[in-house]
């Protein structure tokens, strides 16, 4: 019998979920599985489940405005992951906290995280691109299906899986023919259905979003992609900060660029903009990149 496809609601459910965390013994946290998920851990979710765990050791009024993360080892979906949280600063106006996140025993990823009670100071920030609006774009999800015969039969459904993440992009994706391009992307996304007030659960998701597009930008101008299979990448680490409130399940137009690539790696990184122009949060990432070359 063929499964029903879940509605925007259930996977958005589902994934507030995910990046929740269980409490275990002291400093450790449980990260659940993904629903149906097989083979390597998404590196958002790890970051995301990572964060939340940390966030359960520091006051409401002090939220996070930085993390970074290195990636140690690929994850499997076979397993939970448990987060040892160390509690290295309470002080006047900052906490920090160090998260190893292991699977069987194994480290998989370290995360650095601070936190900031909030007050007031100067403030500019550099000006949103300008860009169409989401709602003038078709979601990715659409142009996945339009594009679908272009892609490797043994993808295809990877490609069309329901996703709790809506994306809309503005330049078309590598998966869509499209000739090698400057290292620049632009993508809008939310959570395609409504999510809980909590701010925290918006910053999980936001931090869960951020691993998404943002390595494939130092792809661009050489005509690789994962999907075609022209290219092994891995994420090597990861870094968010988070300037100012928003809502992740309303528009944030995600602004990448990537300048530099070499030595089989690749830099890349972020801003991310509220619908209203608000510079909300920007990302860092370095990521192993390898060319494979066509069997003679």
């Amino acid at each position: 019998m063929e499964q029903a496809t879940p509605t925007p609601e259930e996977l958005v459910r589902w994934l507030v979920k995910l990046l929740d965390v269980k409490p275990g013994e002291e400093g450790h946290y449980a990260g659940r599985r993904k629903r149906g998920g097989v083979g390597r851990v998404f590196g958002g979710q790890v970051i995301a489940q990572a964060l939340a765990a940390a966030e359960r050791t520091v006051a409401d009024d002090r939220p996070v405005h930085s993390l970074h993360a290195y990636f140690l080892r690929g994850g499997s979906e076979d397993h939970e992951i448990d987060f040892k949280v160390e509690r290295d600063l309470d002080g006047g106006s900052f906490s920090n906290r160090r998260v190893v996140a292991s699977q069987q025993g194994t480290p998989i990823l370290n995360l650095v995280a601070s936190f900031h009670r909030r007050e007031p100071g100067v403030h500019h920030q550099d000006a949103m691109p300008e860009v169409p609006r989401p709602e003038d774009l078709p979601s990715e999800a659409e142009l996945r299906r339009e594009f679908l015969h272009l892609v490797p039969e043994d993808k295809r459904a990877q490609m069309i899986a329901p996703r709790p993440i809506e994306l809309r992009p503005v330049e078309k994706r590598h998966w869509m023919g499209a000739e090698p391009s400057a290292p620049r992307s632009h993508t809008w996304f939310r959570a395609c259905a409504a999510l809980p007030d909590d701010p925290k659960i918006h910053r999980a998701v936001l931090a869960y979003a951020s691993d998404m597009s943002l390595l494939g930008t130092c792809t661009l101008p050489h005509g690789l992609s994962w999907t075609v299979g022209n290219v092994m990448g891995v994420s090597l680490d990861h870094a968010v900060w988070f300037h100012d409130d928003f809502r992740a399940d309303e528009w944030l137009l995600y602004a990448t660029d990537s300048p530099w690539a070499g030595g089989a790696r690749g830099m890349n990184r972020g801003r991310i903009y509220a619908a209203d122009g608000r510079l909300i949060a920007e990302t860092a990432q370095e990521g192993l990149i390898r060319e494979i070359k066509p069997k003679a």
